[in-house]
């Protein structure tokens, strides 16, 4: 209870500052906006940013000191940042992009147009540029493309003593400091300490004495995805990056991980969604590209639900005869739907985090059909009872429960099955959408309720 309700008040507090700022800019108090912005964390600030009308982002970012400016810089969302960029003087764009990390500096590059990306590179201090231009060589979405230059190395045959020298001098200009990544005289990667390794050892020994061989690694184009549950399952600060020769060139941090979790999960949720998912925010879009992401998935949904169209039309006969029937269309089409959609989640889900990467696919099939059958019989059960009560006709009471049965069966089975068959294709599960199980199971359902009541009732 007390973390939700600090959770809470840190909530109101970031929407009071932003009203605050809001107000102070409205009424050009300068030094009032900066006082306000003095105990504020960044990424606070970013948001407060954020939240304000065009016209003012810049005027508040200019009151922010050269230090603060870069980490709020880093924070904003990438529209914010390329209008920032547009309005910067030479000046104020040599030191916001010299002073930022060179990974951060070319996730930038990646989300900014060319145009921008040449006036930015220009600024560069050629050290800089060609830190910068090394990461953007490596493929989009790779350990290469994510990991960072500025990380402390030392050679194996230091002593303690040496080694701590060396650290005090490279400390302040590392975005990594807290381990010390052991390399022989080709920076080949031999281990790695943390400065509780240094601080306890004997400031006689070697740095290759106390080191950890044992090192958990990335290669320069293993996935980006990969290398943030990597992190994750080893519960990393920091994970090396070696190439082809076993080179150490850089580091992937934790704070990267957690924004490529994050990037990953909601791309994959879009995609469920039947949303295409183009790297950008959905709700920083204009309206041409939210339509845009949204009509793909439609189409292809209203042509394959005409099929539906097309099996109720066969049972013409059988819906004229008994008009009862239709009333319960829409109950057993979106039960189908929501038990496939519910068993295609938690599949797509479980692929997505390595959950199910030991299950057989077959075990975990027959699961959810078994669970899509319990949940058909509990349902059934309730159906025919409320059939009976209401219109007193066991028969088709019978036909709405048997289909119901089978219909959830079926669901639960193609909502399970199909992630697998993608997986197995090497393609995305998250494209089996819940929109595209639920179709499948309309058409399904359709035919197994009209066939059902066909032969029940004689028809």
């Amino acid at each position: 209870m007390q973390e939700i309700e600090e959770k809470s008040s840190r909530s109101e507090l970031r929407a009071i500052v932003r009203e605050q700022l809001r107000l102070l800019l409205e009424d050009r108090n300068w030094e009032g906006a900066k006082t306000l912005l003095l105990p504020v964390q960044p990424v606070d600030i970013a948001e407060a940013i954020d939240g304000l009308p065009k016209a003012m982002q810049l005027t508040a970012f200019r009151l922010l000191s050269k230090a603060e400016a870069v980490e709020v810089y880093e924070h904003l969302s990438t529209d914010i940042q390329q209008s920032l960029i547009e309005e910067f003087r030479d000046s104020e764009l040599l030191e916001i992009v010299n002073s930022m990390a060179p990974d951060d500096r070319a996730g930038l590059f990646d989300e900014l147009p060319p145009r921008l990306v040449r006036r930015v590179l220009a600024q560069l201090s050629p050290e800089e540029r060609q830190a910068t231009s090394q990461l953007l060589g490596y493929q989009a979405g790779t350990a290469g493309r994510l990991m960072t230059p500025e990380y402390i190395a030392l050679r194996y045959n230091l002593t303690i003593k040496e080694a701590s020298d060396r650290i005090r001098q490279l400390a302040r200009d590392r975005e990594v400091s807290y381990y010390v990544y052991v390399v022989d005289e080709q920076r080949r990667l031999m281990g790695v300490a943390s400065l509780r390794d240094l601080l306890l050892a004997d400031l006689e020994q070697f740095l290759g004495d106390i080191i950890n061989p044992d090192v958990v690694f990335a290669q320069t184009d293993t996935d980006q995805e990969e290398v943030a549950r990597s992190i994750q399952r080893y519960d990393l600060v920091a994970l090396p990056v070696v190439d082809r020769d076993h080179t150490l060139v850089g580091v992937v941090t934790v704070d990267d991980a957690i924004d490529i979790l994050q990037k990953e999960a909601t791309e994959d949720i879009y995609i469920m969604g039947a949303v295409r998912s183009e790297g950008e925010s959905y709700f920083q879009s204009n309206l041409a590209t939210i339509t845009r992401k949204r009509i793909p998935w439609l189409f292809i949904l209203l042509i394959t639900n005409t099929l539906t169209i097309f099996v109720m039309s066969n049972f013409e006969a059988v819906l004229d005869e008994v008009v009862a029937l239709a009333f319960f269309t829409p109950l057993l089409i979106d039960a189908g739907g929501n038990v496939g959609a519910q068993s295609s989640t938690v599949v797509i889900r479980g692929l997505s985090t390595e959950e199910l990467k030991y299950k057989k696919p077959l075990w975990v099939i027959m699961r959810e059909s078994m669970t899509g059958g319990l949940l058909g019989i509990l349902l059934g059960v309730v159906v025919i009872g409320m059939v009976f009560v209401f219109l007193g006709q066991v028969e088709i009471g019978l036909t709405v429960g048997i289909s119901l049965l089978c219909i959830t069966i079926i669901a639960a089975t193609a909502g399970a099955g199909l992630p697998f068959l993608f997986h197995s294709f090497g393609l995305d599960p998250a494209f089996m959408s819940s929109p595209f199980i639920t179709t499948i199971v309309d058409i399904l359902g359709i035919w197994i309720y009209l066939s059902t009541a066909k032969l029940l009732l004689g028809l």
